[in-house]
């Protein structure tokens, strides 16, 4: 038994070493992550080494029988230790790890206070040891640690995807199935550590997936941000250079296919006059009367210029600059009262040879033409816009 006893754990702390090496290879992980893996894993080895030292002091003559006792005692503080390395990592700089410390924190003084008393440990004439009259203490103490570590469990799975959820708790019953077959009969099975090797490297492989998912979750979110306009929600400049490119020829954009272009009217008279908020809000009209209005993807292209792509017809392009016109008229807002927008269209169609970045040169010409009649009767110099 000793000898099947000691290759385990000798697999285990091979098996913790190659974890930290993996570990330091990691350039994705923080170095104060990488710090608490570190010290997870070396209390979970020096634990290990608690157990089998008393494993192989137990009834050994060879040694006194101090020396059994100071074992047992690193023994019964190591152990919950090891539980708690294992969740460090989850609950670090939290309300859970203070009151985790404080119960290793009482465990720990309880201990070294029994290595005196006989509290704990009672070795006999033969070197054999037995549990001392208040080992129940003990036994309450490393039953709340075991579930504050699966309380940690629970509230780290918290932050995961469901399916992220599903592997997690599978290491949490991993781990307590070794602990289990452990307590049934410690003499002859002896597994509580080669399962908590084994959870610490499925949690490490867990923390680096969950880490990977944060990673690819921000580049996601960076992208939406530079693909929406933050002033009125519609796409980005940035995403309608990216459109082009996807329509970079007449083949590569459907049939039916149309750029719209669309400019405010007025907006400088209302910066100047009103100030840059009421321009703002001018813009954000602009773009829900847009949206509400033309079917497609909306893209806010420069201060008060918009372009949409979309698919239409002849028909169906002056059906929809007459409701935009319509939706315009009944617009208001708290700083303006009205909003006019000039808009111009290409189609496909009528120009096959051209890319989508064609059809929008010749909208914007449609546009102008719109917009200089706006001028022209109202009465306004073009410049002033």
């Amino acid at each position: 038994m000793n000898h099947y006893y000691t290759a385990v754990i000798i697999l285990s702390w091979m098996a913790l070493t190659v974890l930290c090496i993996l570990i330091s290879e990691n350039d994705r992980i923080p170095q104060e992550d990488k710090r608490s893996f570190y010290l997870a894993y070396a209390l979970l080895g020096s634990s290990a080494l608690a157990e089998w030292l008393g494993v192989c002091f137990d009834g050994n003559m060879a040694f006194p029988a101090w020396s059994l006792i100071l074992i047992k005692c690193a023994d019964y503080i190591l152990t919950p230790l090891a539980g708690g390395a294992l969740v460090y990592p989850m609950h670090k700089n939290t309300a859970r790890a203070k009151v985790m410390n404080v119960f290793l924190g009482i465990n720990i003084v309880f201990q070294i206070l029994s290595c005196f008393t006989g509290w704990m440990v009672i070795v006999d004439e033969s070197h054999h040891y037995a549990h001392g009259p208040l080992y129940p203490v003990y036994i309450v103490i490393y039953l709340m640690v075991i579930g504050l570590v699966i309380y940690d469990f629970i509230s780290y799975g918290r932050s995961f995807r469901r399916q992220n959820k599903v592997s997690l708790y599978a290491i949490m019953v991993l781990v307590f199935a070794g602990i289990f077959l452990q307590e049934i009969d410690g003499s002859k099975i002896r597994t509580a550590y080669l399962a908590m090797t084994f959870g610490a490297g499925f949690l490490f492989i867990h923390f680096t997936e969950f880490s990977q998912l944060k990673a690819d979750d921000a580049l996601s979110l960076q992208r939406d941000l530079i693909m929406k306009d933050t002033l009125t929600g519609v796409k980005s400049r940035y995403a309608y250079t990216e459109a082009l490119k996807n329509y970079s020829s007449p083949e590569a954009m459907p049939e039916g296919f149309a750029a719209v272009t669309i400019d405010i009217n007025g907006l400088k008279a209302t910066n100047d006059s009103l100030g840059h908020e009421a321009g703002d809000e001018l813009i954000r009209g602009a773009a829900e009367c847009i949206r509400n209005t033309i079917q497609g993807d909306c893209f806010r292209t420069g201060g008060d210029e918009f372009v949409v792509l979309t698919e239409t017809t002849k028909p169906g392009a002056e059906e929809a600059l007459q409701r935009l016109e319509e939706r315009c008229g009944d617009w208001f807002g708290t700083r303006v009262r009205q909003l006019s927008l000039a808009a111009g269209y290409a189609l496909k169609e009528e120009f096959p040879n051209l890319s989508a970045e064609g059809l929008v040169r010749e909208s914007d010409l449609h546009m102008y033409e719109a917009k200089a009649e706006y001028y022209q009767k109202n009465g306004r110099d073009r410049r002033r816009r």
